[in-house]
Order: C-alpha cells, then structure tokens, then sequence
C-alpha cells in the first residue's frame, strides 16, 4: 500500500520533529526542523502544516518534549505546553488530544508510551476510513473534492483501483492558500490518478452539468449532533449537492464536545492573507478583507459521515 507525503508529514527523528512544510509544494518539499512546543505553535498558526499534519504535531511535540528532559516532565510543565498548542488555531478542537495527554499524565500512566500508542491506532483509523470510504464509489465516478485530506484520496483511488474500479477526481481550488490546486491535485497526480482543477465557484456549474457524480470532503471538527465544520466553502458544496441530487459525504474526526454547529468557534484569519501571496498583492493597497477560515455544514446537508474508529 502506497501513502502520500501528505498522508503522514510529521515524523520524530532523535531530538528535533521533521515536518513537512505544505506552503511550498508542488514546488519543493522542504522539511521544517521543530526543536520545541513554541516552534510547533508556530508552525501550525502559519498554515505550514494543516489537517492531519496538525494533529501529528501536536501529539507529537508531547513526545519531543518529553524526549528533550529524559522522559520526565510534571503535570504542570504539560499543562503548559497543552495551553500554548490549545490558543494555535480555536476551530480545530486541539483540547480533546491535550486532554488525553493530561489525563494520562495524571493517571500516573507513561505518557510516552500512551502517545506512542494513539498515533499507531491513528493511522490504522486513517487507513479504515479509506477503505469504508473506497466501497461507497463505483467504477467511472468523478468525484468533486474540496480543500485536502491529507492523503486520503490517493489511498481511496488506490483501494478502488484494486477492486477493478477506477475513479477520477475534481478539486477546486481553496483560496487564499490553494489547498486544492496545489495539495490535491499534487498527490492525486503523483499518485497516477486523473484530477482535473476549478476554482471555487466552478462547482454549481460542474454539478449542473453532470460532469461529477459524487462529492467527498473532510471536516476538521464534528459536533456531536452531525454538523461539521470545514475548510470555508464546504457549506456553499452541500447546498449546491443538494439541490443538483449529488451525494455529499465528509470525512469525519471523532466528535467533540460540541453539541452542534452553532457551538464551534470559527477562526478568522488575518484579512491580509487574502490580499497577497507569496509577496504578490492581489488588491489595491488600502482594502479590506475578511477571511472566515471555516464555515458549518449541517448534518440533513450530508449524505454520509464516514467516520474515523478508534
């Protein structure tokens, strides 16, 4: 079985976290050297790492520091670092995998070896959710995506093509970071799978004239109701699949504590994100932006939640 680069980006190599830094591919594919947890809180609020890679990061950094003072650090040193990668980006619901560690620490439990056991059943939930997701498509589907999954629909479009199916893929593109046309299209590419790019307000035009089928995203929080919320124009995709009678299914983390969408905060970037890039101006000087990084897709809108099992 083959993985994206994307699929896992983050790795500890003695004293120091290798993470792969997504800000410049397709180009290169540079790994960030992470010596401690205020580098990683960094790293995570400049989009340098993103979805998965994220939460690789944060659990990771635990063992990193953990590694730095000989295995022994106090509740209270934890709680340090849990607060400082819990403030890094407030959409994502980092407090359920600090709040683990916490809880283990407390427990008097080695925290080194719980951490160590969670990524293993993480990628194993990673590699089921795939696969669950694989058996809801047929041979010949197009299927439109949005934003990225971190490697996911290379290893879709790999267990479809093992059972006799092939299946191709449309991306939008996810302004103001390009998620889409850079990350998608990059591993599906890679891995040999066709990927055709639009932007984003390609997508009613492409479901209206049936030139996709089915619709698959990833959520970055699930409430415990069913809504989700994602990278901001999932909520216009379902509404668009709605109306046009194309099946919306989502990629979901484990539930939160929220009880529903209107419960999830949702993180509003720096405006000036969208009016540059990469040093480019894309808007006259002087401006305003707002840039809403999430927004909330409510559960009679999805089709399917394909679950993460752990």
């Amino acid at each position: 079985m083959r993985f994206s680069p994307l699929f896992w980006p983050v790795f500890l190599k003695g004293k120091e976290l290798n993470v792969l830094d997504e800000t410049f591919l397709p180009g290169a594919s540079r790994y960030l050297k992470v010596t401690g947890y205020r580098q990683s809180v960094r790293v995570i609020r400049r989009m340098q790492t993103r979805a998965i890679g994220q939460v690789l990061l944060v659990m990771y950094t635990f063992l990193l520091e953990l590694k730095k003072n000989g295995g022994r650090l106090s509740v209270q040193d934890l709680e340090k670092i849990a607060q400082a990668l819990n403030s890094a980006r407030p959409t994502l619901p980092f407090k359920m995998l600090t709040g683990m560690v916490l809880g283990w620490a407390q427990a008097g439990e080695s925290v080194e070896r719980r951490i160590s056991g969670f990524l293993e059943e993480l990628k194993s939930a990673r590699i089921e959710q795939a696969g669950e997701a694989a058996a809801l498509f047929e041979g010949g589907d197009s299927v439109l995506t949005h934003c990225n999954v971190s490697g996911l629909l290379p290893l879709i479009a790999e267990l479809c093509r093992n059972k006799g199916k092939s299946i191709s893929f449309y991306a939008t593109e996810t302004r103001p970071y390009w998620q889409g046309s850079r990350l998608t299209a990059w591993e599906l590419k890679k891995a040999g799978v066709p990927v055709t790019v639009i932007t984003d307000g390609m997508a009613a035009q492409v479901m209206k004239e049936r030139r996709v089928n089915k619709i698959i995203t990833g959520a970055d929080h699930l409430a415990l109701n069913g809504d989700i919320a994602n990278k901001i124009g999932t909520l216009q995709l379902a509404i668009c699949a709605k109306y046009f009678g194309v099946p919306f299914y989502v990629l979901c983390p484990p539930p939160s504590q929220a009880a529903c969408g209107e419960d999830i905060k949702i993180e509003v970037r720096p405006g000036r994100e969208l009016l540059s890039y990469r040093g480019l101006r894309l808007a006259p000087a002087g401006v305003n932006a707002y840039y809403p990084a999430f927004d909330v897709t409510p559960a009679e809108l999805i089709t399917k939640h394909i679950h993460m099992r752990f």
